[in-house]
């Protein structure tokens, strides 16, 4: 997904902090991809110039290899396969990746009572249009479009690592996990090769491996320019996920929605906000992100409390001001 189409920041801070950071070390090698429909980032600080072009080239293959598993755009996809095969009576086959995804969605659906729900894709696909448009889809299009929905009409067997889709014309999107899937995939496959010091990017879902040499942490600002009251933070070997913003928006007939859908009510956000959640790995910052923008500060900082290893920072508008809140320490 990005479940509800969502446009993840990365901030602005750390594009300038990480060019000055490269020239401060000629050790730092950037490496660059486009991605499941963005771009892929990689800094590396290793003297082994072989080895930091090999454990890169394997990173960003790994990426590839799960694009073509867990796009919802590509219509060959195992993915859009799946979602192809919605309303059949047998069980589809799939593979440990999609499984493993699959499983977390479906978790973290049941826990935020649909507040994250991978079944989104036909919603989603609607507000697409819609945008380009400047149309409001209409309350016709809408409920047709959530007929074919529910995170409770996507089953999986365990045992078999299968899936079914109860209803004809469902559409499973992932842009609010799969990004952050990839981005552990890759930690992964760098850690196996030796190379431990680096952040990867994943259009915007961050993950820090160990610290650069003679560093306590990546400096990274979740603000940015925008959002000075945010922190800058020295991190290593966590995750950081934002969904949503402040400034990106849509008006129909005077009214204001956000970009990002709630898939309870069928259409964009109405609260303009902004969420940063830091979490163990960016598989659980990506998806609790999405999920905690749509619950809002008042359910959400409660449910994120409650996770080991997970704090986060909202931002909203009220009354023409941003209010900052977040968990506690």
């Amino acid at each position: 997904m990005k479940i509800f189409s969502l446009l993840l920041f990365i901030f602005l801070f750390l594009k300038s902090s990480l060019c000055a950071n490269e020239k401060a070390n000629s050790e730092y090698r950037k490496y660059s991809q486009t991605c499941m429909g963005t771009k892929f980032n990689l800094l590396i600080d290793e003297q082994n110039i072989l080895l930091s072009n090999t454990a890169a080239q394997s990173a960003f293959k790994e990426a590839h290899r799960l694009d073509k598993i867990l796009s919802d755009y590509n219509s060959n996809s195992e993915l859009s396969i799946l979602s192809q095969n919605s309303g059949s009576p047998d069980s589809f086959s799939v593979s440990d990746d999609l499984f493993y995804v699959l499983a977390c969605s479906q978790e973290l659906a049941v826990e935020t009572e649909g507040a994250f729900d991978i079944t989104i894709g036909p919603l989603s696909r609607l507000w697409r249009i819609a945008r380009f448009k400047k149309v409001l889809p209409t309350n016709e299009k809408r409920s047709n479009a959530q007929e074919r929905m529910g995170y409770q009409n996507l089953k999986l067997d365990y045992g078999r690592k299968e899936a079914l889709l109860l209803k004809s014309g469902m559409v499973l999107d992932l842009g609010g996990i799969a990004k952050g899937y990839a981005a552990d995939r890759m930690f992964t496959i760098l850690m196996e090769q030796n190379v431990t010091r680096f952040l990867i990017d994943a259009g915007g879902d961050i993950l820090l491996g160990n610290p650069p040499r003679g560093k306590a942490g990546w400096k990274i600002s979740i603000g940015g320019k925008k959002h000075p009251d945010l922190p800058n933070l020295v991190l290593a070997n966590v995750a950081i996920a934002t969904s949503g913003d402040l400034e990106q928006s849509i008006t129909f007939s005077g009214n204001t929605y956000s970009h990002l859908i709630n898939p309870k009510t069928g259409i964009g956000l109405t609260t303009m906000a902004q969420v940063t959640v830091i979490a163990p790995n960016a598989t659980q910052a990506d998806s609790l992100a999405s999920a905690s923008l749509v619950l809002g500060s008042k359910e959400g900082i409660p449910f994120l409390e409650k996770k080991p290893g997970v704090r986060a920072f909202f931002l909203e508008q009220k009354d023409n001001e941003t209010v900052l809140q977040k968990t506690k320490e």
